[in-house]
């Protein structure tokens, strides 16, 4: 299983970016996906969790309104649109993939991707 996450970029307070995240190695429908990311000197923090049918969305409180999670299943593919981004929204992004039969959203994934930085200047 691959999860291989990309778009991160420098850009600057109040820009947008789209994270995009392609998995392979796995049956894509059978699994929840969800983005998380971890900033210098902190823990790892959950994003967004998307269900295997795209139909429910999950947010933490601090991204909710500005990010927006999405998944395209014939594609094999996760996206994390990000607006009016701030400076706290810098972190390394990481994108994950939890069997869909295990409950929750915010932990216990199975499978990781490495992740893509994302740097917001003010």
């Amino acid at each position: 299983v691959q999860l291989q996450a990309s778009g991160g970029g420098s850009v600057q307070a109040g820009d947008s970016l789209l994270l995009s995240c392609a998995a392979s190695g796995l049956t894509f429908t059978r699994f929840t996906v969800g983005w998380f990311r971890q900033a210098p000197g902190k823990e790892r923090e959950w994003v967004s969790a998307l269900d295997w049918s795209g139909d429910s969305r999950y947010y933490a409180p601090n991204v909710k309104g500005r990010f927006a999670i999405s998944r395209d299943n014939a594609k094999n593919m996760v996206y994390l649109q990000m607006n009016g981004l701030k400076p706290e929204d810098s972190a390394v992004y990481f994108c994950a993939a939890k069997f869909k039969i295990r409950s929750g959203v915010r932990d216990e994934y199975d499978y990781w991707g490495q992740g893509t930085l994302v740097t917001v200047s003010s």
